[in-house]
């Protein structure tokens, strides 16, 4: 394979031996690019061969010696070698199987491509990464990886992910460890697959990677409404999560004391399932599974916290009056008794919050989480409400648009209910100025 060159940076070490624009990038010492994985590795090196393809065919190898940290210049063409790579596994719980139908396109994408784990914390099995693929992890260090381990014992894992190669996992991560790579885990949870003894193997099985393997986190099965013809799973129950959340604090305090960290992170929902106030920041250790949700709703608390102290500094010890004014905060019911705690403890004199859950009937009563929240129920759980301004989380909308899964827009839902709305765009500094200001911001904008 080889990488049209896109563009070459004026000035640069790529100029200054001759690279072109629209010249292919064929390899380096010797080694074929494959990717921007490759390239940036590659470059790193002080001593470059490097191989081009002209625009007439002809190929030429050019030489130079460069510092380790200065950068050779090229911008890659990967719009096709870095298009996801498709998940060949068909896991009994995958969520994307469990979508409804006529929704747009790329929410039916599986992707299980190692290279978006290592750029943007994706979770991947290495179920799809042959032998040749996985020495490649190994020379590029290709570090942190996060892994959805599932389970360690090989019959279950193999069982869930519903595919004959899923078992070797161990035997790839203990050559991850001796090859000095760090991955972080992760286990989704379904009552009487991979829970009970299954669990504790595998917790064990990891625990003893450490500290190549960085963190664990456990998070509960997510079933929708649409699993017919599925395999059969169901959600934990009240009681079984408030067993299974005491058990893996439990384990996680011995961790602390034999590894020096706490390594086991249970998910903020099972938390929320069994009743239970969110660990303390501390617990958390840096938050090293914030992507996977572990730790949000605290490390929101906290965001809230320390910008209401800025909030209240730029008011003064004695703000001016402001007109009263009446919020609206719809929040997923998993989420709910969290938010309603901060808004009120965050909510200045002058304002008043109601905050409510907003019950999924697009995907069914089992998905209680705000980022799966569609504008179609959030339009059924504001009829009748009255107020100023809703504030929604930008959770519930795709990422770099104000449009829900169900692809109805923000101001669609806005002239839907009647009320303006404004996305919280980020957590903690967002909120808390949505629910101290006048509301003379611009529309939809926080």
């Amino acid at each position: 394979m080889a990488i049209s060159i896109l563009d070459v940076s004026r000035g640069s070490l790529a100029a200054r031996i001759g690279i072109l624009p629209g010249e292919t990038l064929i390899s380096i010492n010797g080694e074929p690019v494959l990717d921007e994985i490759d390239y940036q590795a590659l470059t790193a090196l002080p001593r470059l061969r490097i191989t081009v393809r002209g625009a007439d065919g002809e190929s030429r190898t050019l030489q130079l010696r460069k510092a380790a940290s200065s950068p050779l210049g090229l911008k890659l063409d990967e719009r096709t070698v870095l298009e996801p790579r498709v998940c060949r596994n068909h896991c009994v719980f995958c969520f994307v199987d469990q979508m409804p139908k006529g929704m747009r396109p790329s929410l039916y994408v599986k992707d299980d491509d190692w290279r978006l784990s290592l750029m943007m914390g994706n979770f991947v099995t290495l179920t799809n990464v042959d032998d040749a693929e996985f020495e490649r992890i190994l020379r590029r260090k290709a570090s942190p990886l996060y892994i959805s381990v599932h389970a360690t014992d090989p019959d279950t894992r193999v069982r869930m992910l519903r595919n004959p190669h899923a078992g070797n996992l161990m035997a790839r991560l203990r050559r991850m460890k001796d090859a000095g790579l760090k991955f972080h885990c992760q286990v989704v949870l379904c009552p009487g697959l991979n829970d009970g003894q299954i669990l504790y193997r595998t917790i064990t099985d990891l625990a003893a990677l450490f500290p190549a393997a960085q963190s664990l986190a456990i998070v509960p099965i997510g079933l929708t409404g649409f699993r017919q013809g599925l395999y059969p799973l169901r959600t934990f129950t009240r009681a079984e999560a408030l067993d299974l959340v005491r058990d893996l604090e439990l384990i996680a305090s011995h961790y602390e004391k034999t590894l020096g960290t706490r390594f086991l992170f249970p998910a903020d929902e099972l938390y929320s399932l069994a009743g239970l106030p969110m660990p303390s920041e501390e617990s958390y250790e840096g938050f090293p599974q914030i992507e996977n949700g572990i730790g949000m709703v605290r490390k929101l608390q906290n965001e809230c916290r320390e910008a209401l102290s800025r909030m209240k500094t730029s008011f003064g010890a004695d703000p001016e009056p402001h007109p009263p004014r009446k919020l609206l905060v719809p929040t997923g019911e998993s989420a709910f008794p969290y938010i309603r705690d901060i808004v009120q403890e965050c909510l200045p004199p002058w304002a008043e919050a109601e905050v409510f859950p907003v019950s999924n009937r697009f995907f069914g009563p089992t998905v209680t989480v705000t980022g799966l929240i569609v504008g179609q129920d959030l339009i059924q759980a504001l009829q009748g409400k009255r107020g100023d301004c809703v504030l929604i989380s930008c959770a519930m909308l795709r990422e770099n648009a104000d449009q829900f899964l169900d692809d109805w827009t923000v101001d669609r839902v806005a002239a839907a209910v009647g009320l303006p709305i404004r996305v919280v765009r980020q957590p903690g500094e967002d909120l808390v100025r949505a629910l101290w200001e006048d509301g003379s911001y611009p529309k939809g904008e926080a």
